[in-house]
């Protein structure tokens, strides 16, 4: 454990702005299901930019713990998100990526999904906001650490990524316009959330209370 925290860094008005970006990004994609296909893409071309503007001005995190942090998003979760995105979008979910950021250097071209993009978003977003607001100030700083290496390494790329592709969507004259059939706009009220993780927690957390 590092000495001399301080652990007025994770109460900073720009970490204040950060966490409450990404509780609205997880509460938008979590609700998928209420917005229309233009609807959703206007709301996640405005509110990714912003997400990402709030993550870059964050200040610089150490970590407090060896271990590792707790895991809350499970795969049935992700799977629940992805698809509900996926089913939104119809064709329009699949995009073509041809930039290797590893390598700089073009490759052949690939199939994307902004759903995958948005959902491995969502999964380290909410893993972090869920630590982050049942933790110790100790475990808040580690929520925050562990966030930020994971936007420098690997989602704000695919925040990135999903932008790009929603933008080319959202200006591209395309019909937006598509009706979801009953199973693609599944109500997640209809869905059995009480053995997930976040779920538990959560109402751990409002029982303590």
């Amino acid at each position: 454990m590092e000495e001399g925290f301080d652990s007025s860094i994770v109460y900073t008005k720009d970490v204040t702005e950060f966490v409450t970006v990404a509780a609205e990004y997880c509460k938008f994609v979590e609700n998928t299901y209420r917005f229309s296909k233009r609807d959703f893409l206007n709301k996640a071309h405005k509110i990714l930019p912003l997400l990402y503007l709030k993550a870059s001005l964050l200040p610089k995190f150490q970590s407090v713990f060896d271990d590792d942090n707790e895991k809350f998003v499970s795969e049935e979760e992700w799977d629940f998100i992805h698809d509900s995105i996926k089913n939104k979008l119809g064709y329009h979910d699949e995009y073509r990526e041809v930039f290797d950021p590893l390598t700089h250097e073009q490759v052949e071209q690939s199939s994307a999904s902004i759903a995958d993009n948005l959902a491995d978003i969502y999964q380290d977003i909410k893993n972090f906001i869920s630590l982050y607001h049942v933790g110790s100030e100790e475990i808040m700083n580690d929520a925050l650490w562990e966030c930020q290496v994971n936007f420098e390494e690997f989602w704000g790329q695919k925040l990135v990524n999903a932008l790009k592709a929603i933008h080319t969507v959202f200006y591209s004259g395309d019909s937006l316009d598509d009706v979801d059939t009953p199973e693609e706009n599944k109500n997640p009220d209809d869905i059995n959330t009480d053995d997930w993780i976040i779920s538990k927690r959560q109402k751990d957390y409002n029982n303590e209370d």
